[in-house]
């Protein structure tokens, strides 16, 4: 024999005592599978408190009467791939817009050309909330006084129309100076840069301009200054008071929707007659009268 005895008894008795013992060892339940119920709401206060750890929310299920294991807390967030507290309590540039859009302005300048081919240099601002547009003035030189007395220009507006504004969002142009800012913060405004080369960070006025230019610009020859001027002037009361836009479900700025004047199946004869702005350029349909 290649083996002795006394390790064909050994190996005997280790068989026994294993099939003998799962046989008579009873098998331990496992730890229940956590509610679903509770771990959702792991998860909401989770989302809903970015700066709350699991120890945090493991208080917060306590005084609500939910009694599971802080651990228990820890494994539902590891499960889900969320990262500890401390990486996850900072604000990201959508949510901070989103969260203070009743009190961000925000400003860039544009260029066009003239028939002469002098660039002409326009200013703006826009409100995120309302999408109400202030074209504050243009000009060929825009030196640091000329932008500075348009930003006390734009304070005085704001106080005449009860607006607060705690952020202005403007680019790294060069053509803002100290000055500027300091009208701004002297009105408890805070000036906010937005990053090298990322215009995304101030979309919403990239956009504006870019409307601008397309319902207006492109299709205008500007003879001058004045003429740029006036031609803004009234796109500026076009937009604001009859363009309608997808973020306000269909208002412009400063006009609510009206009351729908049918119910639905029921066809009425409607009498709705065109006005034109700047030559027929702009188009504003209203009901006549």
């Amino acid at each position: 024999m290649i083996v002795s005895p006394d390790t064909v008894l050994r190996w005997h008795r280790e068989l026994l005592h294993r099939r003998h013992g799962k046989a008579s060892r009873p098998k331990r339940p496992g730890r229940p599978r956590t509610i679903r119920s509770i771990r959702t709401l792991v998860l909401r206060l989770t989302e809903e408190n970015p700066n709350w750890g699991y120890r945090r929310i493991h208080g917060e299920l306590a005084a609500l009467g939910i009694k599971v294991a802080a651990a228990t807390v820890w494994n539902i967030l590891n499960d889900h791939g969320i990262n500890p507290a401390p990486e996850r309590d900072h604000t990201t540039w959508a949510t901070f817009l989103r969260s203070q859009a009743q009190a961000i302005l925000a400003a860039d300048f544009f260029e066009t050309k003239t028939l002469t081919g002098a660039t002409l240099y326009v200013f703006a601002v826009i409100e995120h909330a309302t999408r109400r547009v202030r074209i504050l003035g243009a000009t060929t030189h825009p030196t640091a006084d000329w932008v500075t007395q348009l930003a006390r220009n734009m304070v005085m507006d704001l106080h005449d129309a009860g607006t607060k504004v705690k952020f202005l969002i403007r680019d790294r142009d060069a053509r803002y100076r100290a000055p500027f800012d300091a009208v701004l913060q002297a009105e408890g405004i805070e000036v906010v840069q937005t990053g090298v080369r990322i215009p995304r960070m101030n979309a919403i006025m990239e956009r504006w301009v870019r409307t601008c230019r397309a319902e207006l610009l492109d299709r205008t020859l500007v003879w001058n200054q004045a003429h740029l001027l006036h031609a803004l002037r009234e796109y500026e009361q076009f937009y604001n008071g009859h363009r309608p836009h997808r973020t306000l479900q269909g208002t412009a700025p400063l006009r609510p929707l009206p009351e729908p004047i049918t119910e639905p199946g029921q066809p009425t004869h409607l009498n709705v007659r065109r006005h034109d702005h700047l030559g027929g350029i702009l188009h504003e349909y209203q009901h006549a009268a």
